[in-house]
């Protein structure tokens, strides 16, 4: 989806991407003639503080001025767990509301839109943040806005091209991990799951793997996001699964100076 309200007449070679939550929020400035990422930075709000969102973004805003230049373009990219795919086929845009109310708690108030995933014959559909949209619009100008997810599930389906095996990614945030699983750019199942502990974590993986059939002895899991190989919960995946390691991102780290870990948790918004 786009907001627009300035025309941009000269070209600066410079994109901005921002992925926002409400726990905080982070930003890339690319260079688009050489493909390279020439500033990041990751602001983590106070949740114990009851702010309003709106004030939290502005006082985070004063603080980088990369934000405030000009860019000939500009992505947001909504970072929660209300979304769902939807094959195109079955897609009927009036009944957005319709296929989430499956997945997630949904009230006659929000707003939903959708993003097509134009080489995989689905859309995305979601409920972004408009309070966050509604700040940007007045403080970065015009700006295309996706869900985390359509880039992500984009990303992995692009990777699996000619692999016939089937292959689950996790992708861990705070709170929530997000369950994919692809074979040879076909998206087999994605999922949301709210999890504490890491019996939560290993219960949906598992749960989800004998859905499909899947065979924790032989199929491949890839871990993504914030998991770290010396936390509890690759400790229990790896104690339940046989091949189990983290995505790689060799590819992802030649277009920038970051870390490994940093490329896996930072992996959508480096690539968007």
């Amino acid at each position: 989806m786009s907001i627009h309200n300035k025309n941009i007449t000269s070209k600066n070679y410079k994109k901005l991407s921002i992925q926002v939550s409400l726990n905080g929020f982070s930003f890339c400035c690319f260079d688009t003639l050489n493909n390279t990422i020439i500033a990041f930075n990751e602001v983590l709000f106070d949740t114990q503080k009851q702010n309003k969102i709106e004030d939290l973004y502005a006082s985070a805003f004063k603080n980088h001025p990369e934000l405030k230049e000009t860019y000939d373009d500009i992505l947001v990219i909504h970072n929660n767990n209300l979304s769902t795919f939807v094959p195109s086929a079955l897609f009927d845009e009036d009944y957005l509301g319709s296929y989430l109310q499956y997945t997630t708690k949904v009230f006659d108030t929000d707003f939903f839109t959708y993003d097509q995933i134009l080489n995989y014959e689905m859309h995305s559909v979601y409920i972004p943040y408009i309070n966050i949209n509604n700040f940007l619009i007045d403080n970065v100008g015009s700006f295309d806005y996706k869900h985390v997810n359509s880039i992500l599930v984009e990303k992995i389906l692009e990777a699996s091209k000619n692999n016939d095996e089937k292959k689950m990614v996790v992708n861990f945030n705070p709170n929530h991990f997000e369950i994919i699983v692809v074979q040879n750019q076909k998206l087999l199942l994605f999922n949301s799951f709210e999890y504490q502990t890491p019996e939560d974590f290993i219960y949906y993986v598992l749960f989800t793997a004998e859905q499909l059939n899947l065979n924790p002895e032989i199929f491949q899991l890839e871990l993504l996001g914030t998991i770290q190989q010396n936390d509890p919960f690759y400790a229990i995946a790896y104690k339940y699964i046989r091949n189990i390691s983290f995505l790689d991102v060799s590819t992802l780290k030649e277009r920038n100076n970051y870390t490994t870990a940093q490329n896996q948790k930072h992996y959508i918004l480096f690539q968007s």
